[in-house]
């Protein structure tokens, strides 16, 4: 296998590209989607998207009741809903119990669901929610549902990474920031390890025919925002005081753009271990840059030490590893 070049192709694509334009003239039937957190923001109108292009598409959902109400009020109600809670690590594994005992193979896994600069809290053994949310409970879905995706023959995994990998690497001494927290910090570090962790299983999983994306969506105003105080939004050039949101901002359509991309896109055809934005593969950051804080992806969230590193450490701390 050939390492990937982490720059443009370029696609043809843009930043106000939307989903349904990049899967135009793609036929999915016959193929399985599942999307974690498919029922709100951007998940949804990746959903909508996918099921469109005749995709069969399964959404995973802590609030099954509360998933199955917004996708129907979507007009999406045979986009199938099952339970599963990313930061319970026994419903992780009853979920994908569930989905291997269907005998169904997986095309397309996008590990969409998160959440962003919330307060501490812990779950599972002590871990931090954030990097146990965004990743540990994505890398053990992935995992268990590894014998789905290679009866696939040519699935893809993409991980929505996001600009937040900018404000930290790896904490591989304190990565559940036991000596003190920061909400934007352990942000940081979730949005690297999605990277990091496309990065590896791309070099794990390419020669089996599994190829892995990580994607920045770019700003959108969804429900991702929900733990930060309108103040703090209005503070950061967010949106203005009467709530009117910074034009920079994609549409959720616009947003789920990449992903969708990186998930079905034929340009992409024996690639993998990128991270993409704007419906592009993005180019490394140039330090100091005028567009170094905004745009490219940062040396530490491509490295592939570390990626084999995080990769080491989510196994340890979850008893699961499908290449053990």
């Amino acid at each position: 296998m050939t390492t990937t070049p982490q720059h443009a192709l370029p696609s043809g694509f843009g930043a106000r590209s939307t989903a349904t334009q990049v899967l135009a003239g793609i036929d999915l039937n016959g193929r399985t989607a599942i999307v974690t957190g498919g029922y709100s923001g951007l998940g949804i109108e990746t959903v909508a998207a996918l099921a469109a292009a005749g995709a069969q598409v399964l959404v995973p959902a802590r609030r099954p009741e509360a998933a199955r109400d917004a996708l129907e009020a979507r007009g999406l109600a045979d986009v199938e809903v099952e339970t599963l809670d990313l930061a319970d690590l026994g419903s992780v594994r009853a979920f994908a119990d569930r989905f291997l005992a269907s005998g169904r193979s997986l095309d397309i896994l996008i590990n969409n669901a998160a959440i962003m600069a919330s307060p501490e809290a812990r779950v599972g053994d002590g871990w931090e929610s954030q990097f146990a949310t965004n990743h540990l409970g994505h890398y053990v879905l992935t995992n268990l549902l590894w014998p789905a995706l290679v009866a696939g023959g040519g699935a893809r995994v993409v991980a929505l990474s996001s600009t937040g990998h900018k404000l930290s690497g790896i904490r591989f001494d304190d990565p559940q920031f036991e000596t003190g927290y920061d909400k934007w910090l352990a942000y940081g570090q979730a949005k690297t390890a999605d990277s990091l962790f496309a990065v590896q299983l791309d070099a794990l999983g390419a020669e089996h025919g599994v190829r892995a994306f990580a994607v920045h969506p770019g700003g959108i105003m969804t429900e991702l925002q929900r733990h930060l105080p309108r103040e703090e939004m209005i503070a950061s050039g967010w949106m203005t005081e009467d709530g009117t949101v910074n034009s920079v901002f994609k549409t959720p359509e616009q947003g789920a753009a990449t992903a969708t991309w990186a998930a079905t896109s034929p340009m992409l055809d024996g690639l993998g271990g990128v991270y993409c934005e704007d419906c592009d593969i993005a180019e490394p950051t140039v330090p100091g840059s005028e567009t170094a804080r905004i745009r490219g992806v940062d040396a530490h969230a491509i490295d592939p030490t570390d990626a084999a590193r995080l990769w080491a450490l989510s196994a340890e701390l979850t008893g699961v590893n499908a290449f053990a």
